[in-house]
């Protein structure tokens, strides 16, 4: 048995340090995750395959949630990655509100700190083609941020009571707002579960046409 192993290391030595690195930095550093719901949608569908810094917010023991150095917060606007203990899932979803501030929303409308979030209409020619009959794409202003939500007339969770976000908790919601379990349904996430950041599709798959490659969505930013 030991001769064996002695002659598998001396021949695969190369592919197993190789692989124990690829391993080491997908754990670690960057990584990609597969995105097959559509609660991000239109920003992110079905079959994207985004990219997630591992090192945007903190320097981690690989294979676990251990911050050795913490390196930033996640802020508004940013789609963060976390593994939700809640729905016992790795999420996407985007941050809405940051430790100590105080969020509400009436009729699909937005209100942070005071200040009531404006929204104008989505241009057609970005809005993505799927869009449901009855649906509502809209430019939603985050402070410095814009993307894209989208509702439908009358969605089941368009209004929430004033909450405050606790400190090391966050607050946040998918695009898709009438199709989403995010904070409105699992609570605020701790800073604790978040994995990394995302900006950027790197692949994409359509479910609906044989796993064909998107070539619209290859390297998107989001």
């Amino acid at each position: 048995m030991k001769d064996w192993l002695k002659r598998a290391w001396i021949e695969y030595r190369t592919l197993l340090i190789f692989l124990l690195l690829m391993t080491l930095f997908r754990s670690a550093i960057a990584d990609w995750n597969d995105v097959p719901t559509g609660s991000m949608k239109p920003t992110i569908i079905e079959g994207d395959r985004i990219l997630v810094n591992k090192m945007a917010y903190d320097i981690r023991v690989p294979f676990t949630h251990v911050s050795l150095l913490k390196l930033a917060d996640p802020q508004r606007g940013e789609i963060i990655i976390f593994d939700s203990a809640v729905s016992e899932l790795r999420l996407v979803k985007r941050v809405i509100g940051v430790p100590g501030d105080v969020i509400s929303m009436s009729d699909n409308v937005l209100t942070i700190n005071g200040e009531q979030l404006a929204y104008r209409p989505a241009p057609e020619d970005i809005a993505y083609a799927d869009k449901p009959a009855l649906a509502e794409d809209s430019i939603e202003q985050l402070f410095e941020h814009e993307y894209i939500v989208r509702k439908l007339p009358n969605g089941r969770a368009a209004n929430f009571p004033t909450l405050i976000v606790p400190p090391d908790f966050y607050f946040v919601m998918g695009d898709n707002r009438d199709n989403s379990a995010d904070s409105r349904y699992i609570g605020f996430v701790p800073r604790h579960e978040v994995v990394g950041r995302s900006r950027s599709v790197v692949l994409s798959l359509d479910y609906d046409n044989y796993l064909r490659p998107r070539g619209d969505r290859f390297m998107h930013t989001l």
